[in-house]
């Protein structure tokens, strides 16, 4: 990687990246005598870990939230670097960078995997997680390093450490740095799916956890504005999204097939993980390796619906329920019939606006450190 590693990382908005790259600090340099047989990571399908690319020290780039879960990110952050250098630093390069504001997270990460790191790790909640997953993404298309190795790719790590890590449950992961660490130690890899959401001005945005459609995600936007109240900011966020709600009916597209209209809409979740809103097992079917999202619709849902069986949404028991139903699918359309362009859309926990939008699955998008 180049020699922007080995400068410190300067507090500097989307803007300015555009007239100057991001750079980063890191802890070692590259030893002369390193050994071709201390590559710690082990790659699947043959030819990428053969000497070509084990014969050089491996570039994580660190990309942490400072402002995180009311600072306490970037404090954790601190207390698990000598632990990380201890275990990791023999063999890598520890890059970190610290965002200094919204999309900033994306840039980092684009530059990084320009600049050909093996590994660009999220460390803090899903919001974080949300943006290194954009980063990975740039006109419609992949970011790749324009001179890697053929069978290179960047990965994607977590280090889950923010006010929600709901990514991580579906893994089964505990939220222990330490954890998190030993999985980048042993540098396994597996593809997961993303999800590609697309408006009428053809920008496309990605998720990699849960997108949600009407009551939820308007919830999610109120409690954004919680943060400071930690997993508070949920229930504060849906108490105050209930007020003045009304289900309404829309007009939805499943895998290019006929148009629809479902009455009464609560809410409209699609799934590529399990979990959102703090722990709640939205759609359990979910799974990111599987090549398709679950989607789970609520309907004609009222305000002591969800305080009778909000238990049931939690564990993930509520798709016998009456008025919620699930499928299988690769991709959703969905329609405000409405007119009003009131309903609320948002993914991985960040509001993206209002309907209509198309919800498509990227099989196998990433590589991702598990």
């Amino acid at each position: 990687m180049s020699s922007i590693y080995y400068y410190h990382q300067i507090a500097i908005g989307r803007v300015a990246m555009a007239a100057k790259p991001s750079v980063f600090r890191a802890d070692n340099p590259l030893p002369s005598d390193f050994s071709t047989d201390s590559s710690i990571y082990r790659r699947g399908g043959g030819g990428a870990g053969g000497p070509s690319s084990a014969s050089r020290r491996r570039d994580l780039v660190f990309v942490v939230n400072p402002r995180g879960a009311n600072g306490r990110t970037v404090k954790e952050w601190k207390k698990l670097l000598p632990y990380l250098r201890s275990r990791l630093g023999t063999h890598c390069n520890i890059c970190e960078s610290l965002t200094s504001g919204p999309s900033h997270a994306i840039d980092i990460t684009r530059e990084a995997i320009r600049e050909g790191a093996d590994v660009v790790v999220a460390v803090g909640g899903d919001g974080t997680l949300h943006e290194v997953v954009n980063g990975f993404f740039w006109d419609g298309k992949p970011v790749a390093n324009p001179e890697g190795e053929l069978m290179h790719s960047t990965a994607l790590g977590l280090i889950p450490l923010g006010t929600g890590s709901d990514f991580a449950r579906t893994f089964g992961w505990k939220n222990d740095p330490h954890e998190a660490v030993e999985r980048l130690a042993k540098g396994l890899r597996s593809r997961v799916d993303v999800g590609v959401i697309s408006g009428e001005s053809g920008e496309s945005h990605y998720f990699i956890n849960v997108a949600d459609i009407h009551l939820s995600a308007k919830a999610g936007y109120y409690a954004s504005k919680y943060k400071r109240f930690g997993n508070l900011c949920y229930v504060l966020g849906s108490l105050q999204a209930f007020m003045g709600h009304h289900n309404e009916d829309l007009r939805i597209r499943i895998d290019e097939g006929e148009w629809k209209v479902y009455s009464q809409v609560t809410a409209l979740c699609i799934g590529n993980a399990k979990y959102f809103g703090g722990g709640m097992m939205i759609t359990p079917n979910a799974d990111p390796c599987s090549g398709n999202f679950e989607v789970v619709i609520l309907q004609d849902f009222k305000w002591y619906d969800f305080i009778l069986k909000l238990h049931r949404l939690y564990m993930g028991t509520h798709l016998s329920v009456k008025n919620v139903s699930s499928r299988s699918v690769h991709s959703i359309e969905v329609e405000d019939l409405s007119g009003r362009g009131s309903i609320y859309i948002q993914s991985d926990g960040e509001h993206l606006g209002f309907l209509p939008r198309k919800i498509c699955i990227l099989p196998s998008a990433i590589e991702m450190i598990c």
